[in-house]
């Protein structure tokens, strides 16, 4: 089962004096390019965030936030009363015509009228904000989980529209040489020289052989069942889907400069298309 990169999870849980959301968020990347967002307070816990994330995300652009809504009476700031009296004190010497309220509002703005006090982490209370951290990296597995499975439905699709196309290719390949060998006898006709026959039929297999598909398409029926089984398989690895697409790729793109058929290019074209769709889902795939 594949597992998409996009996703989404978000947990909120209610402390006595405060209200804490985790919120994660991921996209394509080639690798785990990780951002988060908490307050100061707890950032001696980021590294182990950060090993718990790559851990169960494995790949991505994620982005982890931490917001915390204080509820309760509590709270780290301060004011600072003596520094803002002497700051009241010091506007009044400059201007003594104004209101003690607009005093005190641009009081509280000057530097230092208002001092943070660095709380130290209560351990039940961060118990309690992991058990939140793992709530929402739950929601976002299942979230790429099921993304995954979107995608798993369509790559089927455009495999087994490739592998019908290549059936039509088949179909219609001893047609194309049988035009192949006609084209090359006219041509020799309508020089009007005699040649000799055995060189010539030496010739001939050697331009017949020179189109041949028939290694091409034994490769590309592999690539396409090997395709198919990966995408069944327990793991997530969206790097060896894409190699094995690039194998497909490689097979159609030569049974299309060998073809030299008007139709069987327009097949070509046809599987082109639908590898190319193919190849731009698999960027998201983990």
């Amino acid at each position: 089962m594949i597992h998409s990169m996009t996703g989404y999870g978000k947990s909120v849980t209610q402390l006595p004096t405060k209200k804490i959301s985790i919120e994660i968020k991921s996209l394509n990347s080639k690798s785990l390019d990780l951002n988060t967002r908490m307050p100061s307070m707890y950032r001696e816990k980021e590294l182990g965030i950060r090993k718990l994330i790559a851990s169960k995300l494995v790949r991505g652009k994620v982005d982890f936030s931490l917001y915390i809504e204080v509820t309760g009476e509590e709270t780290s700031s301060k004011i600072n009363k003596t520094l803002v009296k002497q700051y009241i004190k010091q506007l009044k010497d400059v201007i003594n015509t104004g209101d003690e309220t607009e005093y005190l509002k641009m009081a509280v703005r000057m530097p230092d009228a208002l001092t943070t006090e660095r709380e130290e982490i209560d351990e039940n209370e961060w118990s309690e904000i992991a058990k939140v951290i793992d709530s929402s990296l739950e929601k976002i597995i299942q979230y790429r989980l099921d993304e995954g499975a979107t995608l798993e439905a369509d790559f089927d699709g455009r495999v087994q529209t490739i592998a019908n196309l290549l059936n039509d290719v088949i179909a219609m390949d001893p047609d194309r040489i049988e035009g192949v060998r006609e084209r090359l006898i006219k041509g020799v006709a309508d020089i009007k020289e005699k040649v000799d026959e055995n060189r010539f039929e030496q010739e001939l297999v050697y331009y017949i052989e020179k189109f041949d598909i028939t290694e091409e398409k034994v490769r590309l029926e592999n690539h396409l069942e090997y395709f198919q089984k990966a995408l069944k398989s327990d793991d997530s690895n969206g790097k060896k889907l894409g190699f094995i697409s690039q194998e497909m790729g490689r097979e159609i793109n030569t049974i299309g400069s060998k073809s030299n058929h008007a139709p069987m290019q327009k097949l070509v074209v046809q599987m082109k298309d639908e590898l190319e769709k193919i190849k731009e889902q698999l960027l998201n795939v983990l």
